[in-house]
């Protein structure tokens, strides 16, 4: 049977706001990125075995079968309507406005390649500037994964096996 996402996300939400802790407070509890954890209850991400305890201890209104959902793997996904969102529109124009140079500047210190939104990690931090008003610093760590000359030799597909 399969299962509604959204119905699930709703049941994580809640969970999370009776608890009245932050995505920063439960990451902390777990040992995860505050971004991971927010994945975590919009079922963007699979809770791990080795994280599934603190989660559960941190979130004691889990129940067994939401802990158990959220262990498959999720459906990926966005809604196309988010752009619309304020924040989500201004980063998506962030990244636009900075992505050409961005690109430039990964391919010149690295080679050509892009970074991995897999092997990646993300989290957010509140800082004071120094004018003293708060500023929003979104760390972006993925692995940088080259592209490759495509050569027949190396395309195990193509390999006569014998």
């Amino acid at each position: 049977m399969e299962v509604d996402k959204a119905a699930v996300v709703a049941q994580l939400q809640e969970v999370k706001r009776k608890s009245g802790k932050t995505h920063g407070q439960i990451a902390a509890e777990i040992g995860l990125t505050n971004v991971y954890v927010g994945q975590l209850l919009r079922r963007q991400a699979q809770l791990q075995p080795g994280s599934a305890a603190a989660l559960r201890a941190a979130l004691p209104d889990l129940t067994d079968a939401l802990v158990e959902e959220m262990m498959r793997p999720p459906m990926r996904s966005y809604d196309p309507r988010l752009v619309q969102e304020p924040t989500i529109y201004r980063l998506n124009e962030a990244l636009m406005h900075f992505g050409e140079s961005i690109k430039d500047i990964i391919n010149e210190d690295f080679g050509d390649g892009i970074m991995s939104a897999i092997d990646f990690f993300c989290s957010i931090d509140k800082v004071k500037g120094v004018d003293g008003k708060e500023r929003v610093v979104i760390t972006f760590d993925g692995k940088f994964l080259p592209y490759t000359e495509q050569k027949t030799e190396h395309m195990v597909s193509r390999l006569k096996l014998q």
